[in-house]
């Protein structure tokens, strides 16, 4: 292989988009620039290198101290990485912007599966499916009568996860909702469906109005579950309101609705760009 084609083939590992991941690409930044600068007291660089080895080796440990994901997850991971995704939205074959970084990954996975197990449902409702990660993890853990129910938008993306699900043994378990998101949960409600757990993964725009729908409806069954992603925003929720992006503004929105509504109960977690898990009181 000559070194063009070699350049060609080669993939772009994804960008940081956790909270965790920015801040090493910060603290890269910065010791690079110490570098090139006199009469840095020694102390400094020391303990910049040492938030670097802390922040640096945490992702790594997570995903070795988890456990494997599926060969079929693999797949789908490695997959999505390799697909040309800007070239297929300016060439008009996908009708949203999508990127790698949307794929939920391993550990994320792996939580997400364990919670499925974890309140043994039996129907789960993956609201923003993209390639299908998240919802084949979940359903590598439903019985073998459950469903899930998985919404995207995106024909390209539909069809590239569906190929991918019939690799499954799971991938019968999953029905795809081809429309926007919204659509689907008013067609849902309208038809008397109830779901045991909810993951939230699209439009952040609309996280609230999805809640809302599925809190004021029987769409969330009595004990069941909804977990949002995202929600930690790349950090940029906690940050002033002046340093946030419409998009942080739509999940720190979503947040302080979660937080101040008296029907639910409700824990952030810090797993990679955030996961909340939320109950009915």
């Amino acid at each position: 292989m000559n070194p063009m084609t070699m350049e060609s083939t080669m993939v772009n590992p994804p960008r940081p988009v956790t909270p965790v991941g920015i801040a090493v690409e910060h603290l890269e930044t910065a010791i690079a620039l110490l570098t090139e600068m006199p009469d840095v007291p020694d102390d400094l660089g020391i303990h910049l290198q040492k938030a670097l080895l802390l922040m640096a080796g945490l992702d790594g440990y997570l995903e070795r101290s988890t456990t494997p994901e599926s060969p079929e997850l693999t797949e789908i991971a490695q997959k999505t990485q390799h697909e040309p995704w800007q070239a297929k939205f300016a060439g008009g074959e996908t009708v949203e912007e999508l990127e790698q970084e949307m794929l939920t990954g391993h550990i994320e996975g792996q939580t997400l599966k364990m919670f499925v197990r974890m309140t043994r449902a039996s129907r789960v409702l993956d609201i923003g499916m993209f390639t299908g990660y998240s919802a084949l993890a979940m359903a590598e853990a439903l019985p073998d009568d459950g469903c899930l129910v998985a919404c995207e938008v995106d024909p390209y993306a539909a069809k590239f996860a569906q190929s991918l699900f019939d690799r499954s043994p799971h991938g019968r378990k999953i029905g795809i909702e081809l429309a926007p998101a919204l659509e689907t949960l008013d067609r849902l409600a309208a038809n008397k469906a109830s779901f045991d757990f909810v993951f939230i993964d699209a439009a952040k725009r609309e996280y609230v109005e999805y809640y809302r729908k599925l809190i004021g409806s029987d769409l969330l069954a009595p004990n069941g579950y909804i977990c949002a992603d995202n929600t930690l925003f790349q950090g940029e929720v906690y940050l002033a309101e002046s340093e946030r992006s419409d998009t942080a503004k739509a999940i720190a929105h979503f947040n302080q609705v979660v937080a101040d509504d008296p029907k639910t109960e409700q824990v952030l977690l810090p797993i990679r760009d955030g996961l909340t898990l939320i109950r009915r009181v």
